[in-house]
């Protein structure tokens, strides 16, 4: 990178972008490398931040004037305005924890703390006294002198891709965090390398952007699973490492399901080294592709350690069309566009996915995929959501004459001009259909009908005759439609049935309207 490159702003890095400001002509500047104690000139503690909006501090002579305690204490009240419930957590910000014999936690004798989250991925954690404390979310750990709110978040490292120069490498995570600077010593960034094959040979420093450029700061120590550092001031800062040897990484195979009304299966496949900002950012381009998606919920950490420049193949079983089969990995960290494999199959049936090392020939990671992994209420967009929380309110009955009022009521549907446009199927009908279903009634509720597993066994819970069975389950599918559920409707839906006699019924309804 030559001097005086400028930071690159991703356009849909709308997350970071709220929580930084550009960096004016950063220049990687390695003669300001702080070893211990050299702890360089206090900067600014926190940056302006639109979605929180944070005054923007003072400048004087040219740097940013630190916050003081008094400031930080507002701070922090203006972010406790903007808590998330509890329950918001999720996993863009749950840390993937490794499993390898290398890297056991060394970090025992730290006090663990979950912090409260705030918008736009924010955390904040309040500590009462000094100590050295470990985030539950994100890895981080902080010592203290004393009583802080420290306020903090994961960036992309895409966005300071110019600033990481050969030999070094990404290492972990990149983070912001603003408290105040006098009462942090030091953080401990958790990396995501494996160090029991090239530790003496590996060396580990931070990159830290400041407003008036970027260096590269000495580090006081790492372990197998963080590297500390003395705090110098307060801005956007993450591990690097440079190495003679081969890099192992912690990864992770991540998984999203297309969502749409084919009855095939599309999947996107990540395999991502086990680093925060890297898995933050796919997440963010999954949830901006033109696309819905839905993750699948899988055991994600690999069994083996992958390498820069190794060749993998994912393979399923049975066989389905993956795009491409054979990946080289490389660490995506500084990528804007992130990579990943199409795994797809024209009927919705069970299958295991395998990633397998091409040299060695080893399993890294499997999983089996089922239906109940990919079958959800979302998967059909005509359900509004005020019709979603109606059906929460609405009482499940378990009475047949109840079920009867209830059809009554959502019999028929009108426009404005008072003319009738819907027509929606009676009970009479329904129960003549479910007694021409089969014995796949259950694979046809949930690849036709769309109906969620635990729908399906509610219904077998009850333990009644199985003609009454299927038409428990085509109520259930009336009732999540609502005035959508038509004959024309369930005909679109059960129209590749292969049964004569259902079909037939079908048409009949179609007539009848």
């Amino acid at each position: 990178m030559s001097r005086g490159a400028r930071v690159a702003e991703s356009s849909d890095d709308h997350s970071a972008s709220s929580e930084e400001k550009d960096c004016p002509s950063p220049n990687l500047d390695t003669s300001k490398d702080s070893k211990s104690g050299e702890d360089s000139s206090s900067e600014s503690s926190s940056e302006s931040e639109s979605d929180n909006e944070t005054p923007k501090p003072e400048k004087t002579n040219g740097e940013l004037r630190e916050s003081s305690t008094e400031e930080a204490s507002n701070q922090v009240e203006e972010w406790e305005g903007k808590e998330l419930p509890t329950d918001h957590f999720n996993s863009e910000f749950n840390e993937i924890q490794s499993h390898c014999e290398h890297c056991n936690a060394e970090n025992k004798h730290n006090e663990l703390v979950t912090p409260r989250l705030l918008s736009r991925g924010q955390f904040l954690l309040k500590v009462d006294t000094e100590g050295t404390y470990q985030c539950t979310e994100t890895g981080l750990i902080f010592e203290v002198n004393r009583k802080v709110d420290i306020k903090y978040c994961v960036l992309s490292w895409s966005k300071y891709a110019d600033l990481v120069v050969k030999p070094w490498v990404v290492g972990g995570p990149l983070f912001d965090v603003k408290c105040d600077p006098t009462c942090l010593t030091s953080i401990h960034f958790p990396h995501s390398l494996c160090l029991g094959h090239c530790d003496a040979n590996m060396m580990f420093k931070v990159l830290h952007v400041k407003s008036t450029g970027a260096s590269l700061e000495y580090t006081v120590d790492h372990s197998a699973t963080h590297v500390k550092w003395h705090v110098s001031s307060l801005s956007p800062v993450g591990p690097v490492i440079q190495s003679e040897e081969t890099v192992f990484h912690h990864g992770a195979v991540i998984l999203y399901k297309a969502i749409d009304h084919n009855p095939s299966l599309s999947f996107r496949v990540y395999i991502a080294t086990n680093n925060e900002s890297f898995i933050k950012d796919i997440s963010k381009s999954v949830k901006h592709s033109s696309k819905k998606f839905m993750k699948i919920d899988k055991p994600p950490v690999c069994q083996k350690l992958l390498q820069n420049g190794k060749k993998y193949r994912l393979i399923s079983d049975p066989e389905a069309e993956i795009t491409p089969e054979e990946i080289e990995f490389v660490d995506g960290s500084l990528l804007k566009l992130k990579s990943y494999s199409e795994v797809y199959l024209e009927q919705p049936v069970e299958f295991k996915l395998l990633l397998v090392e091409m040299d060695s020939e080893e399993i890294v990671w499997k999983a089996k995929l089922r239906e109940c992994d990919w079958v959800q209420h979302d998967q059909n967009p005509n359900i509004s959501k005020s019709s979603t929380s109606g059906n929460r309110r609405r009482k499940m009955s378990s009475s047949l004459p109840d079920e009867v009022v209830y059809d009554k009521r959502m019999k028929q549907i009108g426009t404005s001009d008072g003319v009738k446009t819907k027509t929606l199927l009676t009970d009479t009908q329904l129960i003549n259909l479910a007694e021409k279903l089969g014995k796949e009634w259950v694979k046809i509720a949930i690849a036709n009908l769309k109906l969620k597993i635990s729908d399906i066994d509610a219904i077998l819970e009850k333990k009644e005759d199985v003609t009454i069975n299927k038409f428990r389950m085509l109520k259930k599918w009336q009732e999540k439609e609502q005035s959508n559920a038509t004959a024309q409707n369930l005909w679109n839906c059960l129209k590749n049935i292969n049964s004569v006699e259902v079909q037939d019924v079908l048409k009949g309804f179609l007539q009848e309207t």
